[in-house]
């Protein structure tokens, strides 16, 4: 995994802006600390910053083809079937020089054109400038693991991993406007497609490609889910989702570092992790597992509906019962809020406060002893695992189900700001699109038709927003995280399956827990779903009340141009909890994320434009 940048001008001469490349690839050191690579051209100028996965001595970038004219690729992900690509390009007369995935994108594309890029299986945001053309593809991978933005300006194109690298050029300015407004305080747990936050910034959406050349931007969207009948029944169907999954696992397993798997002891980690297992001959010693946890949190630990059980004893079950080498990373409340610069500086935007800071100093730890980490991440979208999926008021909501019976941090709006932003419309607004993507499947009863559209809306809206957090709190550690449940033939099959298949007697992922029989205890296999832990400690929650009081006190922060002094420090006397930014409500969220857009707005620079 690595990190890119770039910009390409059409209007002008770019050789001679190599100081502004470099600060701008300089941004993403955190995403590969091994190695930085810079290629310029007239038009284009590519920048790379590289953590070595496979063929660590030749996979050096920007990588360079000559095919009547220069190719160059600079490049971030994993594409994990690139053996058998080489193979059949080989075959065709290409030839290689490394063994890296890299040369297999680059020689794919040069082979195939853009009809390459659905070939290709894996986690990717990858640039590509084709001097023949004067062209540049931005390609993405199928479900976003991999971030991929870009800023158009008046000649061209800058693009990024992240928003850091293209701010770092005079060409482009941090500005919130309305709709950046909206979807910080309407949409934060499942944010736009597209959608940059920033104005002007925007990212290029899951499965797609686009082409930037002299003539304008074109879209090519070669990736999508498609609504088809499925005819298997039960055992079969399950039997058939588990093979996908095994075959997943054992696919992401190559790299030419240490690997290791992240285990909270829930079904999905386990299975995972148990797969792995297998999938390594049964060596668990080679599969190194890992789970975070806080002092004393067994003592006082509350079950909520996100997270129904502590999760370490559970972890440590599952290790003993793999075999695998376990450890635990232990969080303390100081050190979340220790980690509050870390956190922003890795994501750029505001974001889920202790959740955030709790999963970095997960990886940072992990990071010591492997590079690369299997996930259980986005079995609930696939699966159906959330509450939202089995709660019949939110099923029944003419919205995004997880919003229902839901405040959010818009409600804390300036009357000035709310009427400006009106993020009710806004949210529904969103909604309808969503709903206006969803494919369609004649015959489906009224039910049925609703779960395929609630799936629809968490792959394609609410995953995202969890992969981003992912990716930004791994990569900020040099750390590349894998996601198996994300393997697009998984989920197009899953995603197909009747509810009746998916969820038995209410039962949520019922399908993953018949497929997972005999590979897992039972008590992991009836374990119910448990979200990422929230700290418990009541000191926690102390300080953050502490330091928004301060803030308030202070009364200078940008963050009251957008929202209510008033209304916060009122709820902050009464003790009443501020509105969370995620649809699992917490003491602590709404005032760490008060704290997280004070230093956003403070830190970045950004100006607010109404």
């Amino acid at each position: 995994m690595c990190g890119i940048t770039g910009w390409t001008d059409w209007s002008r001469d770019l050789g001679e802006q190599r100081s502004i490349l470099e600060r701008m690839t300089r941004t993403l050191a955190p995403r590969g600390p091994d190695a930085e690579g810079l290629w310029l051209s007239r038009h284009a100028l590519l920048g790379h910053r590289r953590l070595a996965i496979i063929d660590l001595e030749n996979g050096a970038q920007p990588m360079l083809a000559e095919a009547g004219g220069r190719v160059a690729l600079t490049y971030s992900g994993e594409v994990y079937n690139f053996r058998e690509l080489r193979a059949e390009l080989e075959t065709l007369g290409q030839v290689f020089r490394t063994r890296s995935d890299t040369e297999v994108v680059l020689r794919a594309y040069l082979q195939w054109g853009a009809a390459s890029f659905a070939r290709l299986r894996g986690i990717y945001g990858f640039a590509l400038w084709d001097e023949r053309e004067q062209s540049l593809w931005l390609v993405r991978d199928r479900f976003g693991v991999k971030p991929l933005y870009y800023y158009p300006t008046a000649g061209g194109v800058l693009f990024a991993s992240e928003p850091k690298a293209i701010f770092a050029n005079p060409e482009a300015n941090p500005v919130l406007d309305a709709s950046g407004i909206a979807e910080l305080f309407a949409l934060t747990t499942a944010p736009t497609p597209g959608h940059g936050l920033y104005k002007g910034l925007r990212q290029v959406r899951p499965g797609q490609a686009l082409r930037f050349d002299r003539n304008g931007v074109r879209e090519l969207v070669y990736w999508a889910l498609r609504a088809e009948r499925h005819e298997e029944g039960a055992e079969d169907s399950a039997e058939r989702a588990g093979q996908l999954l095994r075959e997943a696992v054992a696919e992401q397993l190559v790299a030419d570092v240490p690997l290791g798997s992240l285990l909270s002891g829930g079904l999905d980690s386990s299975a995972i992790s148990a797969f792995a297992v297998a999938a390594l001959d049964g060596d668990a010693r080679r599969l190194p597992t890992f789970s975070v946890d806080f002092p004393g949190e067994g003592r006082g630990f509350v079950p909520t509906p996100w997270q129904s059980s502590w999760d370490e004893p559970y972890a440590q079950l599952a290790a003993n019962f793999l075999g695998t080498p376990h450890r635990t990373v232990l969080v303390a409340p100081e050190e979340v809020l220790e980690q509050d610069e870390a956190v922003l500086q890795a994501r750029d935007l505001p974001g889920w406060g202790e959740l955030d800071a709790s999963l970095y100093l997960l990886f940072r730890q992990v990071r010591e002893h492997t590079t690369v980490a299997l996930s259980g991440e986005s079995a609930d979208e696939v699966f159906g695992g959330y509450p939202f999926f089995h709660d019949p008021s939110a099923l029944a909501y003419d919205g995004f189900p997880w919003l229902a019976g839901k405040s959010g941090p818009w409600q804390l709006l300036r009357r000035e700001v709310a009427e400006r932003v009106a993020a009710p419309e806004y949210i529904r607004a969103r909604y309808r699109e969503a709903l206006a993507e969803v494919p369609r499947l004649d015959g489906e009863d009224a039910a049925q038709r609703r779960q395929r559209e609630v799936a629809y809306l968490a792959l394609s809206r609410w995953l995202p927003a969890m992969l981003e957090r992912k990716d930004r709190m791994s990569m900020a550690v040099g750390l590349e995280v894998r996601v198996p449940f994300c393997d697009h033939r998984l989920v197009e099959y899953v995603w197909n399956l009747p509810w009746a298949l998916k969820s038995v007697a209410g039962e949520s992922k019922s399908l993953l827990r018949r497929a997972l029989r005999g590979h897992l205890p039972q008590a992991i296999l009836e374990r119910r779903k448990s979200g990422f832990p929230a700290n418990p400690d009541p000191r926690y929650l102390a300080l953050l009340r502490e330091r928004v009081g301060r803030l308030l006190d202070d009364g200078r922060s940008p963050l009251f141009e957008l929202v209510d002094a008033g209304r916060v420090r009122q709820a902050l006397e009464q003790g009443t909890p501020l509105p969370s930014p995620r649809a699992s409500a917490s003491p602590t969220a709404g005032l760490a994320y008060l704290l997280n857009l004070d230093r956003w707005l403070t830190r970045h620079g950004v100006d607010i434009s109404l």
